[in-house]
């Protein structure tokens, strides 16, 4: 069996959560003058945080569909020439990092297929729970599957939807009443560009224009990037379909459920430049640092942030206490985050060789160290006897979420519960495995103010275990992976 959270003996698997993947449509009408492929390659660019595993682009060309996809960064596996050859009025990409299947080419997205009606291509952000039961009986219908990723069972789903209604938005809604989990889709058929986003809008989508051109990211950073205007998210439960008339339609599925966005698309997964169902991420980690201050005040010389995604919080927690902020920690932007180590023991150096304490600006100072999550522990034990090293006279840990105690099932590749520093350990015991001088954590209670200062409604199950829909237990979330492999 093959455990997400070890594929890799890379940088950030001792201890740090890993995005999930980013999702990009564009529709263009004729004569435009933009070419659909260079657009989506810039967006993945925009969005390439949110995976860095592998990439692809499809392109449709007056109803046919070419598709280029491979494993590697988007620089890597696309080139000027490689573009230039994809032409057409359409096109979808995507930016992976897996929670199920492996890191393998099959595995890359977009996924396309040609089928009774059709040819069809899909990029999928989030995870299916019920991705082993649905793909059991797939394969008692006959249904062959080349990969081991859930999103080629939503393609089949899809398409089984597909042969009783009377078009591909129709199937798109029906297909939400069998699909559970956490999903935000692009999608493009011969004809249409659709973006559908679940019915608890777990995983982010928007919507934005280029003159007449319309462009779907799972972030409002890629629309910034291509120069596009903002014009709104999706809703949850909505299925928003472009195509060559012109117009923008709306559907929606009539499934009554509690929007539940994953909080960590505030706390760490988003750029902070992104503004998500009209809240900023940029400020909403400073709200939390803001909160983090209050709920646990430590006298300090200076305040500093892990980059990245550490840094807005700590920028917070430095405004409401008054203590100064401060660069403490320069980031290597040229080690990626599935660097490749020789072996276990070497997971040390790696975290040298991505951060590396600024000596001047810590020596014989009392620091609060500020991050966005702890995972195992193991890195921030390592990035706290780094600042020591350095010459900190005190470090004192704060993390801009509450403790991680509790398993994801929707598409962030958190580790089994036993796994967890928090599980089965109170605070105090939290801190002496990292060797901080003090720990604190931001509350549940916290989490929720700011998300209803933003107007937004958080699913917090890995914080609290309360899940916003029924879940297999952790042996089954692995089932699926297992039996796929073997």
């Amino acid at each position: 069996m093959k455990h997400a959270s070890t594929r890799y003996a890379g940088v950030w698997d001792s201890g740090c959560v890993h995005e999930e993947c980013g999702v990009f449509g564009i529709w263009t009408p004729e004569g435009s003058g933009l070419s659909p492929a260079h657009e989506s390659y810039a967006a993945l660019f925009a969005l390439q945080h949110r995976g860095q595993e592998a990439c692809g682009i499809a392109v449709n060309n007056r109803g046919v569909i070419r598709c280029h996809r491979d494993v590697g960064l988007v620089g890597e596996v696309f080139h000027q020439a490689l573009l230039d050859s994809m032409q057409g009025s359409m096109a979808i990409g995507h930016v992976r990092y897996s929670t199920t299947g492996d890191p393998r080419r099959e595995n890359a997205q977009p996924l396309v297929i040609t089928h009774v009606k059709g040819n069809l291509a899909l990029a999928h952000n989030g995870n299916l729970v019920n991705a082993g039961q649905l793909r059991r009986k797939l394969e008692l219908g006959g249904a062959i599957f080349r990969s081991s990723s859930d999103t080629e069972v939503l393609v089949y789903t899809l398409v089984q939807e597909r042969l009783r209604a009377s078009s591909i938005e129709e199937a798109v809604v029906n297909a939400m009443d069998v699909l559970e989990g956490a999903y935000s889709l692009c999608i493009m058929s011969a004809q249409k560009l659709i973006a559908a986003r679940d019915p608890r809008g777990m995983r982010p989508l928007c919507m934005g224009r280029m003159g007449d051109a319309v462009v779907f990211a799972s972030e409002s950073c890629a629309l910034d990037a291509l120069g596009a205007s903002f014009v709104r998210d999706i809703e949850p439960g909505e299925v928003v379909v472009a195509d060559r008339r012109g117009g923008v339609r709306s559907l929606r599925s009539g499934i009554q459920a509690r929007s539940a966005l994953c909080a960590f698309e505030y706390i760490y997964f988003s750029r902070p430049d992104s503004v998500i169902d009209g809240a900023s991420v940029e400020l909403a980690r400073q709200e939390a640092g803001k909160y983090l201050s209050m709920e646990y005040p430590v006298g300090a010389d200076m305040v500093m942030g892990v980059p990245d995604s550490g840094i807005p919080a700590a920028i917070g927690y430095a405004r409401c206490s008054g203590i100064p902020y401060g660069v403490g920690l320069i980031k290597n932007r040229y080690i990626g985050r599935t660097f490749i180590q020789p072996g276990q023991d070497s997971r040390e150096r790696s975290v040298r060789l991505k951060l590396n304490a600024l000596r001047e600006a810590v020596k014989g100072r009392r620091v609060i160290l500020v991050d966005d999550s702890i995972v195992r522990g193991t890195t921030c034990a390592r990035l706290i006897q780094m600042v020591r090293n350095a010459g900190a006279a005190e470090v004192h840990l704060r993390i801009s979420a509450p403790p991680f105690r509790f398993p994801c099932f929707f598409g962030v590749d958190i580790p089994d519960q036993e796994s967890l520093l928090a599980h089965g350990r109170t605070v105090e015991e939290m801190r002496a495995c990292t060797g901080a001088d003090s720990l604190g954590f931001l509350s549940v209670d916290a989490l929720h103010k700011i998300a209803r200062d933003c107007r937004l409604t958080l699913c917090d199950a890995c914080f609290t275990g309360q899940y916003p829909m029924e879940v297999p237990s952790q042996a089954e979330k692995n089932i699926f992976e297992s039996e796929i492999d073997s």
